[in-house]
C-alpha cells in the first residue's frame, strides 16, 4: 500500500469548516487504498498573532522561547484535525514534531532537519490511522522544541515523504498550482501543468512564494514528486519533478524580489583571499547573499557587489565596514531601494539570445539595469524598486509566458533508482538537509571580454548584446557590476573561437557610446559548482573563495544561482582551482 503525504497550509485550515474539508480529502485518499500522512500548519494567522504577543512582552524575545511559543499553533491544528477525522468515523492520531521523531540541529527559529525516525509513524499507519503531523517543528538533541523557519511546514511535508518513501507529496494551498509569475502582480500569469526541480528552486529563491526553496531541495535530493493543488477546488494543479513543462521555450517563469538591498565594496585589493574575507564574515552571521557580482579588476583593484534581504542590511553593513578597514578598500556604497527581476527556464541553455531579449524589453520601457548576473538557466537583473513590478510584467510579456508552450514529445524522467538512490545519498549525509554538491566542472574553452566606463543609462546592455549576436557570438556568462560616477562595468564570456569577433564588436560598441577601451583574455577557465542548497547554505560562496585563495587563485568573475556557482579565473589557473574546489567539497560531493 503506497504512502501519500498531504500538507495543508494555514489558509486551508483557517476555521472548522476548512478543517472538515481537509479531513474529507484525507479520508478519500485512504479509501482509494493509500496510507495517508497529513502535515498541518497553524490555523490562519495564528503564528502572526503569537509573534505579536511576544513583541508586546519584549522587543527581543529569546529564540528558544519563541520556538516554545510558535510551536503551539500547529499543536492546536493537528488535534482539531484528528478530532474531525474521528467525528467522520475514521481513525486518526496527531503527533508533534518531537513525537514524530523529527530530529534537528539546535538553531532555534531556523533549525535544519538532521534525521527522521519513522517507526512510530509506520506503526500508526499499519494500524489503519491517518497520521496528523505538526508541521514547522522538531526537537534538538537536548530535547528542546525547535522550529524550521519560513516555509517550515512545506519542508516538514517533503522531508516526511522522503523518509517514508512516499509515492507523492501533495501541497494544498490557497492557489491552484505554480504560476508563471505572481498572478497578483501580473493578471496574465498562467498556471503551469508541471515544472522541474531546478526551475522551481530558482524561482523560489528569486521571489516566487508558492513553495519555499528548502522543501524543493528535499524533493530534488530524494526524488520526491510534489503536487501543488488548491484546497478549495479540484484543479489539476502543478507537478514538480525532474521534468519541465517544455524545453521548446527558453523561459518558463519570472519572479520578483522587491525588498532587496545592494552593497558594493569598492576598490578591493585584487589578490586571492579578499573576496573570501568578506563572504566568510557574512556567512558566520548567517546572512544569506543573493546576487554576487565581481567584475574584472582594473589598476589592481576590484569592486564586489552583492544583494541581501533588506532586513539584513544593517548587520551586513556593520560586517562589511569592519572587513573593509582590514582589507584597505577604497569605499563602501549601498542602496536599499532596489528590486530583482529574474527569468528562469531549462530551455534557455539551448537558445541563444535570451539575455538580449530581456535587456531589449526593459530598454523599451526605459528601465535601467543596475546589475546583471546569469547562470545556465536563470538571468537576474537589479533595478530601482520603483521599476520592480513593471520590470516583472515586461519580462513576462517579452517571453509570452501567458501562452502555453507548444506540445512536444513526452520526455522521460532521468533514470533514478528511488530507494537505493535515496539510501545512498542519506548514507553520505550527516543530516537530511546537508549540502549536496553534484559536480564541480572545469571549462577551459572560453574567452572573456570586459568593457569599463559604460554610461549607466537604459538600453546599452540590449544594444551591446544585439551587436554581439549579430556577430555570430554565443554568450555564456554575463555580469554587470554597479558602476562609479554614473559608469558601469560589464564582462561576458564566449567560446574561445569567438573571442576575436567578440572583442572587435566590443571595441566598436565602446567607440559608439564613449565607453572605456575593452580588455579581454582569449582563454579563461570557468569553474561551476553545481548542487542543491547552494544559497540556503550560506557558507558555499565563502568556502569557494577561501579554497581558491589558499591555492593562490584569484577570481576574475563571479555569478551565483540556487543550483550553480560560477567563477572565472585565468586560463592557466583552471586545473589548480578545480583541484582546490574538489578538495574543499570532497565531503559533500556525491
Amino acid at each position: 500500500m503506497g504512502i501519500l503525504v498531504q500538507k495543508f497550509g494555514g489558509t486551508s485550515v483557517a476555521d472548522a469548516e476548512k478543517i472538515m474539508a481537509a479531513a474529507r480529502r484525507a479520508i478519500l485518499a485512504q479509501r482509494q487504498g493509500r496510507q495517508v500522512v497529513m502535515v498541518v500548519s497553524a490555523m490562519g494567522h495564528t503564528t502572526d498573532h503569537l509573534v505579536d504577543l511576544a513583541r508586546q512582552i519584549t522587543s527581543d524575545p529569546p529564540a528558544r522561547e519563541m520556538d516554545m511559543l510558535l510551536s503551539t499553533g500547529e499543536q492546536v491544528s493537528v488535534a482539531l484535525m484528528a478530532m474531525a477525522i474521528h467525528a467522520m468515523g475514521h481513525k486518526a492520531i496527531s503527533f508533534t514534531g518531537g513525537q514524530l521523531g523529527i530530529h534537528t540541529d539546535a538553531t532555534h527559529t531556523k533549525a535544519r532537519i538532521r534525521s527522521i525516525s519513522t517507526d512510530r509513524i509506520r506503526q500508526a499507519l499499519d494500524d489503519g490511522c491517518i497520521v496528523i503531523a505538526a508541521g514547522f517543528q522538531g526537537v534538538s538533541d537536548t530535547a528542546d522544541i525547535t522550529t524550521l523557519g519560513r516555509g517550515g511546514s512545506d519542508t516538514t511535508a517533503v522531508a516526511l515523504a522522503a523518509a517514508l518513501h512516499a509515492e507523492q507529496c501533495e501541497i494544498y494551498t490557497d492557489v491552484d498550482g505554480v504560476y508563471t509569475t505572481d498572478p497578483r502582480l501580473v493578471p496574465e500569469a498562467r498556471r503551469m501543468s508541471r515544472i522541474s526541480y531546478d526551475e522551481m528552486l530558482e524561482l523560489a529563491t528569486a521571489g516566487a512564494g508558492v513553495m519555499h526553496n528548502r522543501s524543493i531541495e528535499f524533493a530534488k535530493r530524494f526524488s520526491v514528486p510534489v503536487h501543488v493543488r488548491s484546497s478549495f477546488s479540484d484543479s489539476e494543479g502543478t507537478v514538480i519533478s525532474w521534468l519541465p513543462e517544455s524545453r521548446a521555450v527558453p523561459v518558463c517563469g519570472a519572479a520578483l524580489i522587491q525588498k532587496e538591498a545592494r552593497l558594493t565594496v569598492r576598490g578591493v585589493p585584487d589578490r586571492p583571499g579578499a573576496a573570501a574575507a568578506v563572504f566568510t564574515r557574512l556567512a558566520a552571521r548567517n546572512i544569506p547573499m543573493d546576487m554576487i557580482v565581481q567584475n574584472v579588476a582594473t589598476q589592481g583593484r576590484a569592486d564586489i557587489s552583492f544583494t541581501v534581504f533588506q532586513e539584513d542590511l544593517p548587520a551586513a553593513l556593520r560586517i562589511v565596514e569592519e572587513v573593509g578597514k582590514q582589507l584597505g578598500v577604497e569605499g563602501l556604497s549601498y542602496d536599499e531601494n532596489v528590486a530583482k527581476t529574474s527569468v528562469v527556464g531549462l530551455g534557455m541553455a539551448r537558445r541563444p539570445g535570451v539575455a538580449e531579449r530581456l535587456f531589449a524589453s526593459l530598454a523599451e520601457k526605459d528601465i535601467n539595469i543596475l546589475m546583471i548576473t546569469t547562470s545556465e538557466i536563470k538571468i537576474s537583473v537589479l533595478v530601482d524598486r520603483g521599476h520592480g513590478v513593471e520590470s516583472l510584467r515586461t519580462a513576462h510579456a517579452a517571453f509570452g509566458l501567458d501562452q502555453a508552450p507548444p506540445p512536444v514529445e513526452e520526455e522521460s524522467a532521468p533514470a533514478v533508482n528511488g530507494k537505493n538512490d535515496r539510501e545512498r545519498i542519506i548514507g553520505r549525509l550527516h543530516g537530511m538537509e546537508d549540502l549536496v554538491i553534484e559536480s564541480i566542472a572545469l571549462d577551459e574553452t572560453q574567452g572573456r571580454v570586459t568593457i569599463a566606463d559604460i554610461p549607466d543609462r537604459p538600453g546599452l546592455a540590449a544594444r551591446l548584446f544585439r551587436q554581439v549576436s549579430q556577430a555570430g557570438v554565443n554568450v555564456d556568462m554575463i555580469v554587470q557590476s554597479v558602476g562609479r560616477d554614473g559608469k558601469a562595468a560589464m564582462s561576458f564570456t564566449m567560446p574561445e573561437a569567438c573571442y576575436e569577433a567578440a572583442l572587435e564588436t566590443a571595441q566598436r560598441f565602446s567607440r559608439e557610446i564613449g565607453a572605456g577601451a575593452p580588455t579581454g583574455e582569449p582563454r579563461v577557465a570557468k569553474l561551476s559548482v553545481s548542487g542543491t542548497g547552494l544559497k540556503s547554505h550560506v557558507s558555499v560562496a565563502s568556502r569557494t573563495f577561501r579554497a581558491l585563495a589558499e591555492a593562490d587563485v584569484n577570481a576574475e568573475m563571479i555569478s551565483t544561482s540556487e543550483v550553480r556557482l560560477n567563477v572565472v579565473v585565468r586560463g592557466n589557473e583552471g586545473r589548480r582551482a578545480a583541484d582546490a574546489l574538489h578538495k574543499e567539497f570532497a565531503g559533500e560531493l556525491i
